[in-house]
């Protein structure tokens, strides 16, 4: 989260961006982008700290509600709220150790907000947020696309406590799920606490609506996930996690010197940028050399402001964390606590406007941006953002970039894509095989690569937002959310619902986008959803741009990931005595002859080609559709993956 990328901002309405940026630069006065903020009630920059108010739970825990609501982070207060609105008695349990609402905006101090807006572009001044209703409630408590985590605090705490309906328990030691079972059929029915006295109380529900970061109670009621980058047959892999850290001494002055830094710094590229409250640049980070080499790199720093002159910045990753074990948790913590005295270091040396400033802490939770994606019934893919589809279901926006973050110090991360609008179905939050209960946030149901853009907080709130009201329908019909989701007639009743809390789910059309009229769009297809290409934030895939002999090898490696047992032989060896094979041109022969290897298929030399066509690897189309068949292009290559890819899926 923070700036999409690795230090680049989110290209979307960047226009007004570089005009404001020229025309203050003109004027001579301090270099601010105003390209986000929203008309919160917080003066930004210029307000007072607020004091921090005290979060009370209830006395008096009943032993059943209408609605469970389990984790206090954003998703989580959303559902609360809209479930006690629809007029259910509605518990909100935490099952860490808070003393505050919020969670990884207040807890883990990620305090900067990758927003989703409607796409405007060429619309100067228009940036029309995507998702409304709670989320923009929110929203309008606050400064701005970043804000002072106190702000926020109050201003959840503000939108819990007015409520009725909802019964607030803080600091419990666990919590775990309760099931019935009967034939194949598993419910969840509500949920055992363990206090913070130790003491244990049962409390059932109706509905359960997962809103932890993890998906843990949904996970332990037995809902199937994969975990980390598993469904791109890379098991062991997942992004990195952040400990966000707060800097002092961040005058109003030395603000201004950050602006006039970050100016000179972008030179026209339109990838940095700061305004009031938020900043994104001081790219020379990620040329940090670190000093636990194995398990840190640096980005380019994402700051975000306080109201007591401190700015919270998301930039340090740390590799190879189990986000479900403590012990790696802390290690991790402690792995930040012994780099940042050298971070903050090299950031002086490179950036003299950071003379004066000191480290003042690290947050008490890991920013985890990546653990366990659901299996609901429907699962977001990544075609579904390449084609900025709707959804008849819809309940939730997004059009943030698909920033997949570094999994290793030797990776360098990517932006697969930038699209313009998705939809994100109610299906996408109901799990297969165990009813009773709603997953929203990150852990929802998401292809690895979709979840990049989908993960964000305001996504996640309208999810909440819409499984609070789901919760009220499925109660009044009589209906398990499996049965709803289904439902054309409900589903519709529940965007109304929606709608009159002022969410915004009207149906929407985008004209196709060029890469989807090229005649290698099929293979860009396969390709994408493989992980085997990105498109950046200017979704330029360079489907005619020449390929080469290694970069075809590097394409067959990468789809072995997705059934290794059938591709075990190596097309390395067809280019063994190629000198930097990386200039040289891919003829379709050759091409032929690496899949060929990789598939362990005998072929008589030059007829590689002809027992690919013959085993039903390789389509006469494909072949066909090749303009110059001795020098391949991205697209051609992409082609050729998508027919090897599809045979083998359809192999018994």
């Amino acid at each position: 989260m923070g700036k999409a990328g690795y230090s680049t901002g989110n290209a979307k309405g960047w226009l007004l961006a570089v005009i404001a940026l020229v025309l203050v630069a003109a004027l001579g006065a301090a270099v601010y982008v105003f390209a986000s903020k929203q008309g919160g009630s917080v003066a930004p920059g210029k307000a007072k700290p607020q004091s921090l108010q005290e979060v009370k739970s209830a006395k008096d825990i009943k032993n059943s509600y209408d609605v469970i609501v389990v984790g206090t982070d954003p998703e989580g207060v959303a559902a609360a709220v809209s479930a006690a609105r629809n007029g259910m008695k509605t518990l909100l349990v935490d099952g860490r150790d808070r003393t505050i609402l919020g969670g990884l905006m207040t807890e883990g101090w990620l305090n900067s907000i990758d927003m989703n807006y409607e796409p405007t572009k060429g619309i100067i001044g228009k940036h029309d947020i995507m998702n409304k209703g709670i989320f923009s409630e929110w929203y309008g408590k606050i400064e701005g696309d970043s804000f002072d985590i106190t702000t926020a605090a109050n201003a959840f705490y503000d939108m819990v406590s007015k409520e009725k309906n909802i019964d607030l328990l803080m600091k419990t030691k666990e919590i775990v799920p309760d099931v019935t079972k009967s034939g194949d059929k598993t419910t969840v029915t509500g949920v055992t606490i363990t206090k913070a006295d130790g003491s244990k109380q049962t409390v059932k529900a109706k509905a359960v609506i997962d809103a932890t970061q993890d998906g843990d109670i949904a996970d332990a009621a037995g809902v199937p996930f994969t975990h980390g980058r598993e469904d791109l047959g890379d098991v062991k892999s997942r992004m990195a996690v952040t400990a966000v850290f707060r800097l002092n001494n961040i005058t109003p002055e030395r603000w201004k010197q950050f602006g006039k830094t970050i100016l000179a710094e972008d030179k026209g590229q339109q990838k940095y940028g700061i305004n009031e409250m938020s900043l994104w640049g001081f790219d020379k980070m990620q040329d940090y050399p670190a000093v636990n080499k194995e398990r840190v790199r640096m980005r380019g720093l994402n700051g975000g402001r306080q109201n007591d002159n401190t700015m919270l910045v998301n930039a340090l990753q740390i590799f190879n964390v189990d986000p479900f074990d403590p012990k790696s948790r802390q290690e991790a913590i402690q792995i930040a606590k012994d780099e940042l005295p050298h971070v903050l270091a090299y950031l002086k040396k490179n950036y003299p406007d950071f003379e004066g400033v000191e480290l003042d802490a690290i947050a008490p939770e890991l920013y985890v941006r990546e653990s366990r994606h659901m299996i609901g019934e429907y699962r977001l893919s990544i075609i579904d953002l390449l084609e900025n589809r709707d959804q008849w279901d819809r309940i939730a926006f997004g059009g943030y970039p698909v920033d997949i973050q570094r999994t290793s110090p030797k990776d360098n991360g990517a932006v697969v894509i930038d699209p313009d609008k998705f939809a994100v179905p109610f299906r996408s939050i109901v799990p297969q095989k165990v009813d009773g209960i709603l997953v929203v946030g990150r852990a929802a149901s998401y292809d690895t690569l979709p979840h990049g853009s989908a993960r964000v907080i305001p996504v996640g709130m309208a999810e909440g937002e819409a499984a609070g009201a789901a919760a009220k329908l499925a109660a009044d019909q009589n209906m398990t959310f499996r049965q709803l989701s289904a439902s054309k007639e409900s589903i519709a009743k529940l965007q109304d619902m929606l709608n009159k809390q002022g969410m915004d789910l009207k149906p929407y059309s985008i004209k196709p986008l060029p890469y989807m009229e090229h005649k290698s769009y099929e293979g860009l297809k396969t390709a994408v959803t493989l992980g085997l290409s990105t498109g950046g934030y200017k979704n330029d895939f360079e489907l005619d741009k020449a390929s080469n002999q290694q970069r075809m090898v590097n394409l067959l490696e990468g789809m072995r990931r997705s059934k290794p047992s059938a591709m075990t032989g190596s097309p390395a060896t067809v280019i063994a005595n190629v000198k930097e094979p990386q200039k040289q041109p891919i003829s379709l022969e050759t091409a032929a002859q690496m899949i060929a290897a990789l598939l362990k298929l005998d072929s008589p030399q030059g007829k590689a080609i002809d027992t690919l066509q013959a085993k039903g690897f390789l389509a006469k189309q494909t072949v066909d559709s090749i303009a110059n068949k001795q020098e391949l292009v991205n697209g051609d290559a992409y082609m050729l993956i998508h027919d090897v890819y599809n045979q083998l899926k359809t192999a018994k």
